[in-house]
């Protein structure tokens, strides 16, 4: 019997996107968060005495800013030469746009299979063997997996690919497969990497994407880690466990306000949330983003106001023990459905923005109107706010509820609503 692990997508000191804008938070630890749960990562491997790690690609995240970065790897790898356990590497798109790696010299256990061509690499007892193939540059467009050699009889064979898998689409299509490509093969395991979710494609044979080590934007929620494989005799995949190496977590957290009709009642259902959220964290620090759903007499006022972010950040900090941030609250919520009927200015504002979404008139002169604030904008941060003003569209609608919101909170605290 023997152990291996598998990991990918590590992005060596990738920043965690948008920490600096929360106040209180420890930026400077947070930053080291991917080398943290790499230390973790090491640790497991010497503690569970495993034979072998497999890294399936994006070790680094493109350039680095100084040298820092590989010397952490090489050091980290120093380490698991002198428990005796060897690396097998292959280079992902974000490592292949790392001009700095080609002059990097690696430890002797660490083994990272060229990108010219497939090539297999067998342990020394000849038991396991590992087949795989590096990108040559950042954006490889061939199926690589149709070009991996056949197996080896006898022995424990395994793939090594960083690949994305038709049907699993949220990366870019980089040596693309599909599973009936990796099925052919007939290895026992295919280890990938891309995909930063953890995903189990096939149970025989084994085909994983074990997810990235870090989260590091909301993108990237939920537990992170690698996958710990046990191998029986007979090579038998007796166990593939998902063991979880973040040091810090973010989730989406979604409360349902559904007839609250007090912001106490509010601010008491999002305490409980965050608490169940803290639970499965394990000790983590958490970043969170908070979603209001519902329909709720407070609509107006949460679309309105913005004191109640405050004090939410505020009840985050004190629940979590000053290790819970709020990186943003979005307010998904709607009006109860009215028993009585409007009347005077609150209606005539209602009954204008019912006819406003679909007057085109109107919406080219709004559209004239932000367009000096449009064109200050990246073009791709520009291309996607000019589809908001789309006649038809939900972001339109959306935006005018909001609108509606705003006048009649505002009609309300001045006291113009008969």
């Amino acid at each position: 019997m023997f152990k291996f692990l598998h990991a990918a997508d590590i992005h060596l000191d990738s920043p965690l996107r948008g920490i600096a804008r929360y106040e209180g938070m420890p930026v400077d630890d947070i930053r080291l968060a991917t080398r943290r749960a790499f230390d973790n990562l090491v640790k497991l491997a010497m503690d569970e005495k495993v034979r072998f790690v497999l890294l399936a690609g994006d070790l680094y995240d493109g350039d680095w800013k100084d040298t820092s970065t590989g010397m952490f790897f090489v050091a980290r790898m120093a380490r698991l030469r002198e428990a005796g356990v060897p690396v097998f590497l292959v280079a992902g798109n974000h490592d292949a746009a790392n001009r700095m790696t080609r002059s990097l010299r690696l430890p002797e256990n660490v083994i990272l299979f060229s990108a010219r061509q497939p090539e297999s690499r067998q342990l020394p007892d000849g038991e396991v063997v590992i087949h795989g193939q590096s990108f040559s540059n950042q954006a490889v467009s061939d199926n690589l997996a149709v070009s991996y050699p056949a197996k080896r009889l006898g022995c424990f064979n395994i793939g090594l690919l960083h690949t994305s898998v038709s049907g699993y689409e949220g990366h870019e299509p980089y040596a693309p497969c599909t599973v009936d490509d990796l099925r052919l093969r007939e290895y026992d395991y295919w280890a990938l990497g891309h995909v930063h979710a953890r995903q189990e494609l096939c149970v025989h044979p084994r085909i994983i994407f074990p997810g990235n080590i870090q989260g590091r934007s909301i993108r990237e929620t939920g537990p992170k880690g690698c996958v710990l494989v046990t191998v029986g005799d007979g090579h038998e995949i007796l166990e593939c466990h998902h063991v979880y190496l973040d040091v810090i977590r973010w989730e989406r957290v979604e409360i349902d306000l559904g007839d609250v009709p007090t912001m106490n009642e509010l601010q008491l259902r999002t305490a409980n949330a965050i608490s169940t959220v803290i639970g499965e964290a394990e000790d983590r620090p958490l970043v969170l983003r908070l979603e209001f759903g519902g329909g709720t007499p407070l609509h107006d006022e949460l679309v309105a106001g913005s004191t109640w972010r405050d004090d939410l950040r505020a009840l985050a900090a004190d629940v979590g023990s000053e290790s819970v941030w709020i990186e943003k609250i979005v307010v998904h919520t709607c009006p109860p459905a009215r028993t009585t009927p409007l009347s005077g200015p609150l209606d005539e504002v209602h009954q204008y923005m019912l006819s406003i979404a679909g007057c085109s008139n109107e919406i080219a002169a709004l559209e004239a109107s932000v367009a000096p604030l449009l064109a200050k904008l990246p073009e791709d941060l520009k291309q996607e706010v000019s589809t908001w003003l789309k006649p038809g569209g939900e972001r339109l609608q959306r935006l005018t509820v909001e609108a509606e919101s705003l006048l009649m909170e505002s009609l309300r605290s001045r006291g113009g609503t008969q």
